[in-house]
């Protein structure tokens, strides 16, 4: 009989396990960059997880040491990769409605949104070699997923202003000291150190558990909906542009985006 969480993707993995649910984004050959059927496997797992009593936590990881190098560019370069109804915009709604505990390990890069869903997750576990970055401007774009919202609130408007104006890649322990994952471990520790988190998460009260969640966003849920929302139509007009067409043409030939032209 097949798993009620057997992936509609072969580049996602979902193994359920003692109430935990284990999603693995495994495309190690292009750092596990996402397409649209990634986000859609990963939208719909996590709301089948949602519903099913079975599931206490889930953790994001990804496979072949690196937890994800963002979006692959070829599917935005259609335009369309940020609307709502876009597998994009779809796993980013359900990962944010998620009721319960969501715990990441992340190995190697986490870029883009890579980086931003990682506010979105109640425990980010990050190994010392991890390495992030939120290039959004550099790439003609704007800040997604509520990170407008969210990254100055946890480290400040000048911290923020730095990773998302600049978009350089920063360390895990910079992630750790602007509270974007919670612990740095050794190289090959992340995802152990994020099941023995699932573990205590999951023998606690659920429905204490799911409550506390909720009450710990209410102060940013629906505003962080709102901004997710309008960050999307920006985005999606940004995908549109030429600043945009001449980043992915750049990093598809392989040489720095010229932006001397533009206004």
């Amino acid at each position: 009989m097949p798993s009620p969480f057997e992936s509609p993707c072969a580049e996602i993995d979902a193994q359920l396990s003692n109430r935990v649910l284990e999603i693995t984004i495994n495309r190690p050959e292009r750092k596990n960059a996402l397409t649209k059927a990634m986000y859609s496997a990963m939208a719909q797992l996590l709301r089948d997880a949602a519903a099913n009593s079975e599931v206490r936590v889930v953790i994001l990881t990804g496979a072949g040491g690196a937890f994800t190098s963002g979006n692959d560019l070829t599917d935005f370069l259609d335009g369309s990769a940020s609307s709502e109804d876009s597998p994009v915009f779809q796993f980013m709604t359900a990962l944010y409605e998620f009721p319960k505990p969501v715990v990441a390990a992340v190995s190697g890069v986490a870029v883009g949104i890579g980086t931003t869903l990682l506010l979105h997750c109640d425990l980010a576990i990050a190994e010392d070699h991890a390495m992030f970055q939120m290039p959004f401007v550099n790439l003609g774009l704007c800040p997604e997923y509520a990170s407008s919202l969210l990254l100055p609130r946890i480290m400040g408007h000048t911290k923020a202003s730095e990773l998302l104006l600049l978009g350089n890649k920063f360390d895990a322990q910079t992630a750790a000291n602007v509270n974007i994952c919670n612990e740095v471990v050794f190289s090959g520790e992340a995802l152990g150190r994020a099941r023995e988190y699932a573990q205590e998460l999951a023998k606690r009260a659920p429905e204490a558990v799911r409550l506390s969640k909720k009450l710990l966003r209410q102060g940013t849920y629906e505003n962080g909906m709102a901004v997710i929302r309008e960050e999307a139509l920006h985005f999606q007009q940004r995908l549109q542009s030429e600043e945009f067409r001449e980043a992915a043409t750049a990093f598809m030939e392989k040489r720095p985006a010229d932006f001397s032209r533009f206004e």
